[in-house]
């Protein structure tokens, strides 16, 4: 493998988290045959998670020229070599040649929340069960709240920050209804749009809108724990609830899980073929808020931490998928 250069993005230490310098240095060549060289074509921003996508170029004898492949430890550079143990490969057949989509609806957030639905929503089609999902109009929420209704929830209601996302999920998402809770009262505008109660909370942001909807929550309904972007500046990401909103889950015997997708590896295979299936179907819809440029980075997450973005924030390292 020849030498080649590479463009690193670098947080300094003495910087603002969200400040970086983009440096170049010069790769190593690979060393033995588990190491593979990739090129990076789309970088994946997520609160919880960075999957990657990429171009392999290496020695390793599971990988050949051509292939495309993601994985979770990436760093921010254009080029970089890799333990091919931590790659993964995809087939662009499953995307229709979209291949960014891999970050997003056909890979690790597509999969976190067809298997969360799955294992902990207890949905039943034709039980009128009515869903709340809030960050609905992020990467994650767009896709759980299409699941549910795909799964067979009989209402599906998003919980967002400005009009143009409420518009979206009804519009666009299939959404029956979405409450913009910068705007009116959030409790007020819930009940009114689930007179019956909330049967199942996909919770992605906690703080007051989380302890909101748990107040309207049904006997023996339930929350998956997926995201609690609202605390992560918190030392506790994860804090217990409210004493008062406690008693009531407790009182309703409302389950509220701590979701790992990756406790469930043995359903990604069909879970990723079932996402691809509603994709081509045009049953699940895939919307992309694009930035370009490593330099962009750091501005890109904090998008995407303050709601920025609609649907997945993707930022864009080389469009250019050729040899």
């Amino acid at each position: 493998t020849s030498r080649c250069s590479s463009w690193v993005y670098k947080r300094e230490s003495c910087q603002h988290p969200l400040d970086h310098q983009k440096k170049e240095v010069n790769l190593p060549d690979c060393v033995n045959e588990r190491q593979v060289q990739v090129r990076t074509l789309y970088l994946s921003m997520d609160p919880y998670m960075r999957c990657r996508m990429n171009e392999d170029t290496g020695k390793n004898t599971n990988f050949t020229k051509g292939d495309f492949v993601t994985s979770f430890y990436w760093p921010w550079q254009t080029t970089v070599i890799l333990d091919g143990n931590i790659l993964e490969k995809v087939d662009p057949q499953l995307v229709d040649g979209h291949l960014s989509y891999f970050l997003e609806a056909i890979g690790m957030p597509g999969l976190t929340y067809l298997i969360g639905v799955q294992e902990k929503s207890h949905i039943t089609a034709g039980s009128n069960q009515t869903m709340v999902v809030s960050g609905a109009a992020g990467a994650c929420g767009s896709l759980a709240g299409q699941i549910g209704r795909l799964l067979g929830c009989s209402k599906v209601v998003g919980i967002c920050g400005t009009p143009e996302k409420c518009l979206f999920l009804t519009s666009e998402l299939g959404f029956n209804a979405a409450i913009n809770y910068k705007e009116g009262n959030v409790a007020e505008q819930l009940h009114k749009l689930c007179p019956a109660g909330v049967d199942v909370y996909l919770n992605n942001v906690g703080g007051d809108i989380s302890d909101t909807v748990i107040s309207q929550m049904n006997q023996n309904s339930h929350i998956i724990l997926c995201g609690q972007i609202s605390q992560y500046n918190k030392d506790v990401p994860y804090p217990p609830l409210h004493p008062a909103i406690e008693a009531i889950q407790k009182e309703r015997n409302i389950t509220r899980e701590r979701f790992l997708v990756l406790n469930y590896k043995d359903k990604f295979e069909f879970g990723i073929l079932q996402l691809s299936q509603w994709f081509k179907e045009g049953k699940l819809k895939i919307k992309e808020t694009r930035i370009n440029g490593l330099e962009n980075m750091g501005a890109a997450f904090q998008s995407m931490m303050t709601g920025g973005n609609i649907g997945k924030q993707i930022v864009c390292i080389s469009g250019d998928t050729s040899l």
